[in-house]
């Protein structure tokens, strides 16, 4: 026992060290002074815990308060709907009485500065916003319309006919991937000869303001040129001699298309032709005189790009009014309206086949729609700004797109993915044409291969050059340069003629490369 009092003599000579506040400290000095003690002489434990104050107190300041509100703060900006489309953002800041954009503000920085805000509301308003970002979502959802009895009838006409040509497509490339290894690298080895031996033959004056599309006929023996002035003109291959002009847009022309099966007709009435301008209109031609033979009516906008299904019954209309139409160019009637950009829808092509159709818009994505279903069956995103030119290979699977990030996307219709990017120019990529032949040759044996069709493709920038490129491993073949101002479009002959057009001041020029 003498060991034990010596212990608790020693305790209660050392003053005790308090954790907790400075308050109420009364308590504790009484009960240091009084030492009360228990029968036996210790210390009374159940005295000293009630008397004394808990050794933690938490009493958090307003510092502490800010950090609590900042991490709930958060946590509901992570929970937010907040739009992407930066219009719609600009609407929000506007509705909530903020200004829509600050300076140096980016349209990433604004939808943070719109989600801060909006993290900020109490929850009742936070639960407002939540629900007007489900309506937007909702909107932006796939949505069906009725189609038209002809609208019917045309995608079950073209199931038809585009499984007919995807089987007569198949059975050739099944003949093509027979030829032996040299003999297509030979073959390839002396097309690649033929490119690069490419020279400026002759310059023509064409209009007085600039050329904006050509296209060559079928059998490449005319080439029809549109310009900004609302005039398109007829040339004759290879002299290039002036044979027409046509008269029938009051606006720039954007789109020249010829029919798969034109030639110089005997009838008045037989279909060569079709043209878009910027006032909405698409004149239909016969190339025998100059006004055109039908007009087709419908987009609010001008028509950017034209072209013709492989079948020739059929015309896809690209406008900047943000859809593109289908046509059938017997009756004139418009078949079909489709949405699906979000800015202008620039440029157009159909798939060999018929079963395809790829669309090209202002909003930097490509779309690829099946016409027998009317299905979006492919999303093109990868570019980082406007998708100014599209064009199919003539195998049939893949795509190229020309962009005005400076590069062409080759893509892939059997794995959907961007197969590879071509950094084509040192400016924009005004437009894309694959060869549908090889110069020089006229044999159609599909065991020849000379005779395989996609073998290149050619782009046009606004640099002023022209360029062709392997359509293998997508290298470099060949520069035309020469140009002293903007190429605005190409198009490649079924023989030997790559034509570039191009413009500087107020003088504007049809270029012909040959071989």
């Amino acid at each position: 026992m003498d060991h034990e009092e010596s212990q608790i003599s020693r305790l209660n000579s050392k003053p005790r060290v308090h954790f907790g506040s400075l308050e109420g400290q009364d308590t504790v000095k009484r009960l240091r002074t009084e030492e009360p003690t228990s029968s036996s002489g210790g210390i009374d434990l159940d005295a000293l815990d009630e008397s004394m104050e808990p050794a933690y107190s938490i009493n958090a300041g307003e510092a502490d308060k800010q950090v609590l509100a900042e991490f709930e703060r958060r946590k509901r900006a992570f929970q937010l709907a907040v739009p992407t489309d930066d219009k719609r953002v600009r609407q929000r800041l506007r509705d909530i009485g903020e200004p829509q954009c600050l300076f140096g503000e980016g349209p990433g920085d604004r939808r943070d500065r719109l989600r801060y805000l909006m993290s900020k509301s109490q929850g009742r308003e936070v639960e407002s916003e939540e629900e007007s970002g489900d309506e937007d979502d909702e909107e932006d959802e796939e949505f069906f319309t009725p189609g038209t009895p002809e609208l019917l009838e045309a995608r079950k006409w073209m199931t038809t006919y585009s499984l007919n040509r995807a089987k007569q497509r198949n059975e050739r490339q099944k003949e093509e991937h027979k030829i032996s290894l040299p003999l297509l690298k030979a073959s390839r080895q002396e097309l690649h000869t033929k490119l690069k031996a490419y020279t400026n033959w002759s310059s023509q004056i064409a209009d007085d303001r600039p050329i904006a599309q050509c296209t060559f006929s079928p059998d490449s023996k005319l080439l029809v040129t549109g310009s900004w002035s609302g005039l398109c003109k007829v040339w004759s291959v290879p002299d290039c001699e002036h044979k027409l002009t046509l008269k029938g847009h009051n606006d720039k022309v954007g789109g020249i298309a010829f029919h798969p099966e034109a030639t110089i007709s005997q009838s008045s009435s037989e279909l060569n032709l079709a043209t878009g301008g910027g006032d909405g209109l698409i004149q239909l031609w016969n190339l025998e005189k100059s006004t055109p033979i039908a007009t087709l009516t419908g987009h609010a906008r001008r028509v950017a790009r034209i072209g013709f299904h492989p079948s020739g019954r059929y015309l896809g209309s690209a406008s900047f009014d943000g859809s593109w139409r289908l046509w059938d160019v017997n009756t004139t009637q418009e078949l079909l309206l489709q949405e699906g950009h979000a800015k202008e829808v620039y440029s157009i092509a159909f798939q060999c086949d018929g079963s395809l159709v790829a669309t090209g818009g202002l909003d930097a994505v490509g779309r690829v729609w099946d016409m027998r279903t009317g299905r979006s069956t492919m999303t093109l995103e990868g570019h980082v700004k406007d998708i100014l030119g599209v064009d199919w290979s003539p195998n049939g699977y893949q795509l190229a797109t020309a962009s005005a990030d400076h590069s062409v996307k080759i893509w892939d219709m059997r794995n959907l993915n961007n197969l590879y990017t071509i950094s084509a120019h040192q400016s924009l990529v005004s437009d894309v044409k694959y060869s549908k032949g090889v110069p020089g040759t006229n044999n159609n044996s599909a065991s020849d291969p000379h005779n395989i069709a996609g073998l290149y493709l050619a782009t046009s920038g606004y640099d002023g050059c022209v360029k062709i490129w392997s359509g293998d491993d997508f290298r470099l073949v060949k520069s035309l340069d020469g140009h002293e101002g903007k190429v605005m479009g190409v198009d490649i002959s079924q023989g030997q003629y790559i034509p570039g057009f191009f413009y500087y001041y107020y003088s504007y020029y049809l270029s012909r490369y040959v071989n």
